[in-house]
């Protein structure tokens, strides 16, 4: 038995685990690096082609992102995620997917007017997010899932976003069972629409994130939608317009909520039917999927409303911009407004557009209400960035740059100690991962010293050895160089490659087959290679 820690170590993206049990190879997310990345990610210790299984967290990127490229780099398995989130990947992956593709293409046409530039290939298509789609196996939570003869796994709401979960894994080595729980994102008490996180009653080791790890949000819960009011009345008497940087999943249907009470209850004044677009193709999807899973993942608070008939993330005025059509004529139109847009930090999407007609205007806001990563865009308008650039213009910063505080679907400090106090009996250990390096140590240290677990921070590389509760390599921190171009490789190519590694893997499982099927597989393959070898 071995657990592996890949990514997500002391970083806060790129969540990623491997852990291998009785012959099966298991990853625990797959997430993409967004950001800055400031540590080197070790390489996955198996070929894709041989990882059995999948368990998924949640939807974010930065935990379900590589799934099309581990499909493309010849995955066969199975995707276990909750159904929630196997509804919320389906759009996600395809939306991910797009953006390669279209940014990938973007370069390419900038490339051609530019001599001694390579074409490059995107990190993967739409075929692959479908063939990653098409692995995903829905469960309910709380529920027992045989995953294989020595897997077992159940899923508990985390509350951080629509079908979050922890995720509790029983393997199985010889006589030797240990129980694993994986927390992915836990969430912050009291959101909007999502319940409170759950904790776990026992394991025998825990893998937690950190985001929070060394902050404290306020003491009492923020008033956002006293203080979103105020930002829209000023910025809608000055003439101008909100803009929302907002994931689009989570994050805009949430704001969605508090916007529908600041119409309802007219909290600003001489602007009653201020219009707000949704500006997002996978927002608006999102919202759709949030609407279908109510029943099964909202609070009580949400579901009452449900109950009464009353959409809690709907109301008049609200506009979902589809085409790039309609998205274009947002800013042709000179009513104040809010426009929710993605990305939420402000790396990729139609938000960019939107940042480039809106952030030299003096009377706009820019209302940031996400975590905005080390080295995003997102980041350094927070950090009072005077210029920024936009589609290979220098756009001047004259807007008003917002932050709604306390607006987090990550638990602070004391949320994520209430959760680990959640098990009955103390863990072999706690290794803390998903958070930037000094949150990651803070809080590894905090669990140590002032609460008496023994807890650890592993880099990415570490490898574990549950049955004898020992380290058999305890990677230290190593950060990323400076990289020249890489080699192009063409994607067909490199699902070619992927091909052939399935292929290689095949024939090391097939010792003990007998000799008549293995001869008879030998031939057919020698006649593939006798064809193309000839070509």
């Amino acid at each position: 038995m071995k657990l592996q820690f890949i990514g997500a170590t002391h970083e806060v993206t790129g969540s990623c685990h491997y852990l291998e049990t009785g012959g099966t190879h298991i990853l625990v997310d797959y997430g993409m690096e967004q950001g800055v990345n400031v540590f080197e990610n070790c390489p996955l210790p198996v070929e894709e082609s041989m990882i059995d299984y999948v368990f998924l967290t949640h939807a974010h990127i930065d935990h379900s992102g590589l799934l099309p490229l581990l499909c493309a780099k010849g995955f066969q398995g199975k995707i276990y995620t909750t159904e929630a989130t196997a509804d919320l990947c389906s759009i996600m992956l395809r939306d991910c997917a797009h953006i390669q593709m279209q940014e990938t293409e973007w370069k390419n046409r900038k490339a051609k007017r530019t001599s001694g530039m390579e074409i490059l290939e995107p990190l993967y298509t739409m075929e692959d997010a479908e063939a990653a789609i098409s692995r995903l196996v829905p469960c309910p939570y709380e529920t027992m899932i045989t995953v294989c003869d020595n897997v077992e796994i159940r899923f508990t709401d985390v509350g951080h976003l629509l079908g979050s979960a922890s995720i509790e894994v029983w393997a199985k080595e010889g006589d030797v069972t240990k129980k694993f729980v994986f927390s992915g994102d836990i969430g912050n008490d009291n959101l909007p629409l999502m319940k409170n996180p759950k904790t776990t009653a026992e394991a025998d080791y825990v893998i937690m994130e950190s985001t929070y790890g060394e902050r404290l949000h306020a003491t009492e819960r923020p008033d956002f939608v006293g203080e979103l009011s105020k930002i829209l009345q000023e910025t809608f008497d000055r003439g101008g317009n909100v803009v929302i940087p907002s994931f689009a999943v989570g994050r805009t249907q949430e704001m969605l909520y508090f916007l529908r009470i600041i119409k309802e209850q007219k909290l600003v004044k001489n602007h009653p039917d201020f219009p707000v677009y949704v500006d997002s193709p996978l927002a608006v999807e999102a919202t759709g999927i949030f609407s279908r899973n109510d029943k099964k993942c909202f609070n009580e608070a949400a579901v009452e409303l449900v109950n009464q008939g009353i959409n809690p993330i709907s109301f008049k005025g609200l506009q979902l911009s589809i085409t790039s059509e309609e998205s274009k004529a947002i800013n042709f139109d000179e009513e104040p407004k809010v426009i929710l847009s993605a990305s939420g930090m402000c790396d990729a999407g139609r938000i960019r557009h939107h940042l480039k007609h809106n952030l030299w205007r003096p009377e706009c806001t820019i209302l940031f209400v996400g975590y905005q990563s080390i080295g995003t865009p997102g980041r350094a308008l927070m950090e009072g960035a005077t210029e920024m650039r936009l589609f290979g213009e220098t756009v001047d910063v004259r807007a008003q740059i917002r932050g709604l505080a306390g607006m987090s679907g990550h638990a602070d400090k004391n949320g994520l100690l209430r959760w680990v106090h959640g098990f009955e009996k103390k863990p072999a250990r706690v290794f803390v991962v998903h958070g930037e390096d000094s949150s990651t140590m803070a809080f590894a240290n905090c669990l140590h010293d002032e609460h008496g677990f023994r807890s650890y921070a592993p880099y990415s590389g570490t490898v574990f050895d549950p049955v004898t509760d020992t380290f058999l390599y305890e990677a230290g921190p190593i950060p990323v160089k400076k990289k020249g171009k890489a080699p192009t490789i063409s994607g067909v190519y490199a699902r070619l490659v992927a091909a052939g590694q399935r292929l290689l893997e095949i024939i090391k499982r097939s010792d003990g087959l007998a000799n008549k099927d293995m001869s008879k597989f030998a031939d057919q393959i020698n006649a593939i290679c006798d064809k193309w070898s000839q070509k």
